[in-house]
């Protein structure tokens, strides 16, 4: 829909919270469940009619969000607690709207993003244990200081091919890591990466090659060579899905975005 189309309705903008065991991914796609297709389904069913969401970054099988942000056009008769509470009503219990706000329509999740912030939540104990947080489990003592250190050679511009899926369809592999840091909370590790953009499994292989570093079976130094390298094959093994988290994207503050809740996650990266 264009702008054009649909000056009898709103644009509506609203945070998204999920977890992405039980999808294909964000995108809809045949035959397969996915966040984009259960959000507008139950969008659909508030409105009365048929709704398209725009979002600020797909993510992939898998992976999870706790600040996921979509843009919608919808009628003028709901309010912003109504659009939460109503599709709400119509999801399943591992996806959810936390806010909702009108917007004026030169807003965009994607492209009005100015950067994107993604973390990475690592179990790091000698034994799995069935109820923590959802995260992934590393059995090997991992060196968060060291992982730190040696993470700070990616931020700035780069040429990122070492840390880019094969299958990724970005023009170009150079992106900039504004920050990254790895902190260490008890049991608990958190990888934090603020970009302008990613790309395809970009932070899963950055997190992957990081753990090999903290397991010390890689020297100090390592890193730098990776990223000169230019060469997927000499990074480490994609991690899995389960740790990471579309954790919060940023946008200019004339728009006044609601805060998202602060959730149990969150507790762990502060330091």
């Amino acid at each position: 829909m264009n702008a054009e189309s649909n000056k009898s309705l709103i644009k509506v903008a609203a945070g998204v919270e999920y977890l992405g065991q039980n999808y294909c991914g964000w995108q809809s796609q045949p035959d397969q469940p996915s966040v984009q297709g259960c959000i507008e389904t139950a969008l659909s069913k508030v409105a009365n009619r048929k709704i398209e969401i725009v979002c600020a970054g797909r993510t992939d099988t898998g992976v999870n969000a706790s600040g996921q942000v979509i843009h919608f056009y919808a009628p003028a008769d709901r309010t912003e607690k109504g659009w939460i509470r109503g599709t709400n009503s119509f999801l399943p219990d591992d996806i959810a709207i936390v806010w909702a706000k009108i917007v004026p329509d030169d807003f965009h999740a994607r492209y009005s993003a100015t950067a994107r912030r993604y973390r990475y939540y690592i179990y790091n104990f000698r034994y799995e244990s069935a109820i923590h947080p959802r995260m992934t489990w590393e059995y090997r003592p991992l060196d968060a200081t060291l992982m730190n250190a040696e993470a700070q050679v990616l931020v700035g511009k780069h040429d990122f091919s070492s840390f880019r899926a094969s299958e990724c369809q970005a023009v170009s592999p150079m992106r900039t890591i504004e920050r990254i840091s790895v902190i260490r909370k008890g049991e608990y590790l958190v990888v934090e990466v603020v970009a302008n953009a990613f790309l395809h499994n970009m932070v899963r292989n950055i997190v992957g090659s990081l753990i090999l570093v903290g397991a010390k079976q890689r020297n100090v130094g390592w890193l730098y060579q990776v990223l000169e390298a230019r060469d997927r094959t000499v990074a480490g093994t994609k991690s899995k899905a389960d740790g990471l988290y579309l954790d919060h994207v940023f946008y200019p503050q004339h728009f006044e975005l609601p805060e998202k809740p602060r959730n149990y996650l969150q507790q762990l990266a502060e330091i």
